[in-house]
């Protein structure tokens, strides 16, 4: 997802995305440890969208 695309969205749901890839990412990286995963650049670019979603987070955190 471009970060545009997650730049539209409010801060609620970037937190249930970034809840969806920590959990896509756990099961790449079970699948990588078991060499059942063809390409593992994927656990790269997961980590890298998980990144980019964090970013984003941190510049919508509502002010305390």
């Amino acid at each position: 997802m471009k970060s545009r695309e997650l730049r539209e969205m409010t801060f609620d749901e970037l937190r249930v995305h970034h809840d969806d890839l920590m959990e896509e990412l756990a099961n790449l990286r079970v699948k990588l440890a078991m060499r059942q995963i063809d390409n593992p650049l994927q656990v790269r670019g997961l980590r890298r969208d998980v990144a980019r979603v964090q970013t984003i987070m941190q510049e919508k955190k509502p002010s305390q």
